[in-house]
C-alpha cells in the first residue's frame, strides 16, 4: 500500500549546540545540524563552531537535552480528545462525589446541550465501591445522556435516557454474551460498546477537533509519532480516516501509525477489510479483543478473580477465530495482532498462532511481525512461546504504575498473582520484541513517567534500565509498527529529523539492578546520557520536531 507524503518542510538548515544529543553516534555530542528533514551531522561544541554560519538558524540549547522523538506503540486519538476535555473523574472517592461532579458540570455547560461526557472513574479507590444508578446519574445530569468511561475504558456507566438510545435491556439484565452489569449503570462487552457508540454520534469536525486535541498534546510532550488502534467497537471507519489523514494535510503534527482491529476470517476477507477502509493502514492488529480488561474483571483468567468468586473474565474471540485471522494476515505479509491482558487470554491468543503455523508455516507467521497488545499475565512458558514467534509485545509501563502496588488494583483483583504482571525484564531476557506506549486515555501522554515507571517496576525482578525503556519507548516503536525507514528513532546522519528538546535537572547513567551504582554522570561508560528521573520533577519539553518540521516549541527555546 502506497502512502502520500505529508507537505514537506521548507528546506533550512538549522544547528543546535551547546547541548547534550543522545545519539550512537558519539556518545560526548553536544550539537547538531539538521538539514531539511534529515540529520546531517553529529558532533562536538568545537566542530560546531567551525561549521556556524550566517545562512543557517542556530539555536543554542544552554545545556539541554536532543534526543530522539517519542513513540507511543497504542493510542485511542478521538478518545484522549474527549478526555481530555470532558468531565475529569480520575479524582472521585465515592458514587456521591461522582454524582456531585455530573451536576456541577452539566449546570456549567447547559447552554451546550449534548450527552455529558466523563472519563476515569475507578471504584478500586473508593472507601463504598457502590455505583449510582441509572436514574440517578439522569437526575444529576438534569435529564441529559450521560456516558462515564471507567478508566480502563472497558466499561462505562451510562444514565437511563442513553441506555434508552442505545437499545439497552432494562437495568441489571444481561446480554446473551454475557455483558450483564455490576450496577445497572455500569455496561461491559457488546452493552459497552453499543453506548459508547450512543454517545459518539459526533460530526466530522466534532471528531477531528477531538484528534486535534490529542495531537497538540502529545506534541507538547515530545511525541513524534503515535499507533492509533481504531477497531469497529471502538469507532467509525470515518474515526479512522480522520486520524490517517493528519499524515497528508497541512497541519505539523506527530505521525499517525494506523491500525484497524477487525476480525478476518480469509486471505480474501482480510483483502476486501482492507479495501474498505479507504486509507492505508499497517495491519488488522491493536484493539481487536481476545479479551478485556483486569479493572473491569473482563480480562480472560486461567483461574477466579480474587475478589469475585466464579468471575474468570471471559474470551471475546475463539482460538479458532483468531487463528483464521493470523493466517490471513500472514498469507497477505501484514500484521495481525489482539488486544491481550490475562492468562487465559494470552493461552487462546498462543494456540491461535500454533494453529496459524500448522496452515500457513512458521516461516510466514513469523514474517509478518504480528504484534499482542497490553499482554500483563504472562509466564516463563508463555513468554517462550510468544519469542518463538516473533511476536511483539505492546506494553503500557503506566499501567503497573497506577495498579502494580501492593494495595493497588492488581493486589485487590488477583492476589498474589500480581508479583507477575507486566514482565518487562523476562520478555527481555527471552528476547521478546517490546515497544511501550500509553493506551491513552487510559495513562496520560507522559513519556518520562512511563520511562520511570519501568526502572520503579513494583516487581524488582522485572526493571530494565533507563536506556532499555527509552529504547522500547522510541525506535522499538517505529520496528513494531515495521516503519518504511529503519533509521527512524535514532540520531544518525541519514536518520530523520525527528526528534524533541528537553530542559533536565541532570543527565545520568541509570540501571534497574540495585546491586550496582545506579546512578553515574562518568563518560567513560561511552554510554549516551538521560535524566535522571529520581528528582521529583519531570523534563520539560521545550520543542518538537518531524522530519525537520516544529510541533511545538516552548518560548523559552529561543529566548
Amino acid at each position: 500500500m502506497t502512502e502520500s507524503p505529508a507537505t514537506p518542510a521548507p528546506h533550512k538548515v538549522t544547528l543546535y549546540r551547546n547541548g547534550s544529543v543522545y545519539t550512537a553516534a558519539d556518545p560526548f555530542a553536544t550539537a547538531m545540524l539538521v538539514d531539511g528533514d534529515t540529520v546531517a551531522w553529529v558532533g562536538s561544541e568545537q566542530a560546531a563552531t567551525s561549521i556556524a554560519d550566517a545562512s543557517m538558524e542556530v539555536i543554542d540549547l544552554h545545556g539541554a537535552l536532543l534526543a530522539p522523538g517519542f513513540v507511543d506503540s497504542h493510542v485511542h486519538l478521538t478518545e484522549t480528545g474527549i478526555a481530555l476535555d470532558s468531565l475529569q473523574l480520575g479524582g472521585v472517592r465515592s458514587a456521591r462525589e461522582l454524582l456531585d461532579a455530573v451536576a456541577g458540570f452539566s449546570s456549567s455547560t447547559s447552554g451546550t446541550g449534548g450527552t455529558v461526557l466523563g472519563h476515569g472513574w475507578d471504584e478500586t479507590l473508593w472507601a463504598d465501591p457502590a455505583l449510582p444508578t441509572r436514574d440517578e446519574l439522569e437526575r444529576a445530569a438534569g435529564g441529559r445522556q450521560v456516558y462515564l468511561s471507567r478508566v480502563d475504558v472497558h466499561s462505562a456507566l451510562v444514565s437511563s435516557a442513553l441506555a434508552a438510545a442505545a437499545g439497552l435491556p432494562a437495568a441489571g439484565s444481561s446480554g446473551p454474551d454475557g455483558s450483564g452489569t455490576d450496577a445497572d449503570s455500569q455496561v461491559k462487552r457488546a452493552a459497552h460498546t453499543a453506548a459508547r457508540a450512543a454517545a459518539r454520534q459526533l460530526p466530522a469536525a466534532a471528531l477531528r477537533g477531538y484528534q486535534r486535541r490529542a495531537l497538540a498534546e502529545a506534541a507538547a510532550n515530545g511525541y513524534v509519532a503515535l499507533a492509533e488502534m481504531a477497531a469497529p467497537h471502538i469507532g467509525s471507519i470515518e474515526d479512522l480516516q480522520l486520524a490517517a489523514a493528519w499524515n497528508t494535510g497541512p497541519d505539523a503534527v506527530p505521525e499517525i501509525l494506523p491500525y484497524w482491529g477487525e476480525l478476518a476470517g480469509s486471505a480474501e476477507h482480510a483483502q476486501s477489510i482492507l479495501a474498505g477502509l479507504g486509507v492505508p493502514v499497517l495491519g488488522l492488529a491493536g484493539d481487536l479483543n481476545m479479551d478485556g480488561s483486569i479493572g473491569s474483571r473482563t480480562a480472560a483468567l486461567r483461574e477466579d478473580y480474587s475478589d469475585a468468586a466464579g468471575e474468570r473474565g471471559s474470551l471475546y474471540l475463539t482460538s479458532a477465530e483468531a487463528a483464521a485471522h493470523l493466517a490471513a494476515c500472514s498469507l497477505l505479509g501484514i500484521q495481525a495482532g489482539f488486544h491481550v491482558i490475562g492468562d487465559a487470554g494470552l493461552d487462546a491468543a498462543l494456540d491461535a498462532l500454533d494453529q496459524a503455523a500448522a496452515e500457513v508455516g512458521e516461516q510466514k507467521v513469523r514474517a509478518a511481525g504480528h504484534r499482542l497488545e497490553h499482554v500483563e499475565v504472562a509466564d516463563a512458558e508463555s513468554i517462550r512461546r510468544l519469542a518463538n514467534y516473533s511476536v511483539t509485545v505492546s506494553a503500557q509501563p503506566g499501567f503497573d504504575a497506577a495498579w502494580g502496588a501492593a494495595d493497588g488494583l492488581y493486589q485487590q483483583r488477583l492476589g498474589s498473582r500480581r508479583g507477575g504482571m507486566n514482565p518487562f525484564a523476562s520478555f527481555y531476557a527471552a528476547g521478546v520484541p517490546i515497544c511501550f506506549g500509553s493506551d491513552s486515555p487510559v495513562t496520560p501522554l507522559r513519556p518520562w513517567s512511563s520511562v520511570r515507571a519501568c526502572l520503579q517496576h513494583n516487581n524488582p525482578d522485572e526493571r530494565i534500565s533507563a536506556r532499555a525503556a527509552f529504547l522500547g519507548h522510541t525506535r522499538a516503536g517505529w520496528r513494531a509498527a515495521r516503519y518504511r525507514n529503519p533509521m527512524a528513532g535514532q540520531l544518525v546522519p541519514g536518520a530523520p529529523a525527528s526528534f524533541a528538546v528537553w530542559e533536565v535537572e541532570e543527565l545520568m547513567v541509570q540501571v534497574a539492578d540495585g546491586r550496582v551504582q545506579s546512578w553515574s554522570t562518568d563518560p567513560r561508560a561511552r554510554t549516551p546520557l538521560l535524566p535522571a528521573l529520581d528528582t521529583g520533577s519531570e523534563p520539560a519539553c521545550l520543542q518538537t520536531v518531524r522530519d525537520g518540521r516544529e510541533l511545538f516549541a516552548s518560548g523559552s527555546l529561543r529566548g
